[in-house]
């Protein structure tokens, strides 16, 4: 039987293949280190539920990290972590966004860390974040997963019981860790652009415009020719429940001014192609269209969601089923209804 695709969904998965050769990674008893750039490692946890990357920039005298997991429990391991390659202080946290999985590990942070984001990520995180939808539906649908998997240890066979059993574990630590998050803001906003100098590096935070929420960040280093993105641009369509879909494409346009070799996505591994983006913008403006031709029928979002075809983009972006994330559609039906 195998288990993770019977009971695991897969927005909890995290499917990244090793990057490159393996002198340029580093393994530790929780995360893979792959240095991407002289000095600058992506963090990918090895763990096999859903997690964010995070960006190590291991400076002259400090470290930079952008990014802190999803609980206080991974945020620690990735601390941990970055012993295994510098000894240096982490002096600053850069939060992409505010969505939970990628700024919910902030307090474990030692005071005195410096937290950078978006005015709009501030506003987020000091508010009410865990009545956030996407945090809800987290971890209502952490909760559902164990209840299924529960359910399974009942019927198991000897044979798969320890299987089930490993992913029961593994969600039931999940839903512990969650018990003790209590989100932190940044302490130092920025609404259009920030430059950090550390040593000889140069380290430029950049906001492009609204896109997979209203304050996603780029942090963009010019000498190394790498840009992380978060999920303002992954390497397809991010979720965009929360997004700006009408706005994306125009800021996608203003990323492509950065003089970039190399993303780093909040979710997955880099890539260098730059046609990807404009793949991803050409499907957010097929998408708005064709979401706004239902809208304007009255159509309800649940079979506007069911029905809409964006097959056209399988050469490009590989998308090969019909309908669409309800999400995306209630998200641009309340768009075009007048919601921020």
């Amino acid at each position: 039987m195998n288990i993770q695709q019977t009971i695991i969904p897969l927005v909890f998965l995290a499917l990244s293949a090793p990057l490159v050769a393996d002198e340029h990674v580093i393994t530790t008893s929780s995360h893979r280190l792959t240095e991407v750039a002289n000095g600058v490692y992506l963090a990918q946890t090895t763990a096999p539920l859903f997690n964010s990357n995070s960006l190590i920039i291991v400076n002259e005298e400090d470290v930079v990290v952008v990014d802190s997991h999803l609980t206080p429990a991974k945020a620690r391991d990735l601390i941990q972590s970055i012993k295994s390659v510098t000894t240096k202080p982490i002096t600053t946290l850069i939060n992409s966004h505010f969505h939970w999985d990628h700024a919910h590990g902030n307090q474990v942070f030692e005071d005195g860390v410096q937290i950078i984001g978006h005015e709009y990520t501030r506003m987020k995180l000091a508010g009410t974040p865990l009545e956030e939808t996407q945090y809800v539906l987290a971890t209502a649908g952490n909760k559902a997963t164990l209840a299924r998997i529960r359910e399974m240890l009942t019927n198991a066979s000897e044979e798969d019981r320890p299987e089930i059993q490993k992913w029961f574990d593994l969600y039931s630590q999940q839903a512990e860790d969650w018990k003790e998050i209590a989100p932190i803001p940044p302490d130092t906003t920025l609404n259009d652009r920030m430059t950090l100098f550390r040593g000889s590096r140069e380290i430029q935070i950049h906001f492009f415009g609204r896109a997979h929420t209203g304050g996603d960040v780029t942090v963009y280093l010019p000498a190394e020719k790498l840009a992380f993105t978060g999920d303002m641009m992954l390497q397809g369509p991010s979720f965009l429940g929360d997004g700006y879909v009408d706005e994306w494409v125009q800021t996608l346009e203003n990323l492509k001014g950065l003089a970039f070799e190399t993303i780093v996505p909040g979710h997955g591994n880099p890539f260098t192609d730059r046609d990807l983006i404009s793949h991803v913008q050409a499907y957010y403006a097929d998408l708005w269209q064709k979401v706004a031709a239902m809208h304007e029928q009255g159509i309800p979002i649940a079979d506007a969601a069911r029905d809409i075809d964006m097959t056209n983009h399988a050469p490009t972006l590989g998308v090969r089923r019909k309908g669409v994330d309800p999400q995306a559609v209630g998200r641009i039906y309340a768009r075009l209804d007048g919601a921020d």
